[in-house]
């Protein structure tokens, strides 16, 4: 057995954050977050995985989405990430925007909303992008 099987039946292994036995947020096979954290590394990899769910995501929206400039696969992408895709489909007129490839009544759209006042200076940079595309 190995070393990793052997700690995981001892530990369990558990997808989402919660508490242990001592009150510890803990995640994975007793990964202590409280006091251990996560890695630099163990962050970036995180953060691919969750970049490439996005994208498919988006690739169930956009038939297109690899052909469009890559200032608007950027954004596009930083929405999803940020929003996930429930609230991303919301933004049914921008997406319609992005569609017909009006990039600047796409970041319009993007602008008049809740979101950009939640967002701050991320919608800002967002909207110059798509604006600019």
């Amino acid at each position: 057995m190995s070393i990793e099987d052997y700690i995981t039946k001892h530990e369990s292994m558990v997808l989402h954050p919660y508490t242990d036995s001592v009150g510890k947020l803990t995640i994975g096979v007793g990964r202590n977050i409280d006091d251990r954290g996560i890695s630099r590394d163990e962050a970036l990899y995180l953060l691919k995985n969750d970049i490439e769910m996005s994208i498919n995501d988006l690739l169930d929206i956009f038939n297109d989405f690899y052909l469009l400039p890559n200032d608007v696969q950027l954004v596009m992408i930083d929405m999803m990430f940020n929003m996930g895709e429930t609230r991303f489909r919301g933004f049914k007129k921008m997406i319609q925007a992005v569609r017909d490839k009006d990039f600047k009544e796409a970041a319009r759209q993007a602008k008049d909303s809740k979101w950009c006042k939640q967002v701050g200076i991320r919608c800002e940079d967002n909207y110059n992008l798509l604006y600019n595309s």
